[in-house]
């Protein structure tokens, strides 16, 4: 079975924030499933996989913070 590549970035991306935020597998599932970052990964696949990894986080961090409550 081969994953596809936006997959495969998904995790690249998850892996990442996960690193830099010091969180764990359920943490990190929990806020990406609570706020559906997998689908946004996912739809915005195109243009994100064009940038670096400090870009990436961020972007995540506002997506997130577009999202909270307030």
């Amino acid at each position: 079975m081969n994953m596809s590549d936006a997959g495969k970035f998904m995790i690249f991306c998850a892996e990442q924030y996960k690193l830099e935020k010091k969180l764990n597998g359920k943490q990190l599932d929990d806020l990406f499933s609570r706020y559906d970052v997998w689908g946004y990964i996912y739809d915005c696949y195109d243009a994100l996989h064009t940038v670096g990894r400090n870009y990436i986080i961020h972007d995540i961090d506002l997506y997130l913070q577009a999202r909270e409550p307030a």
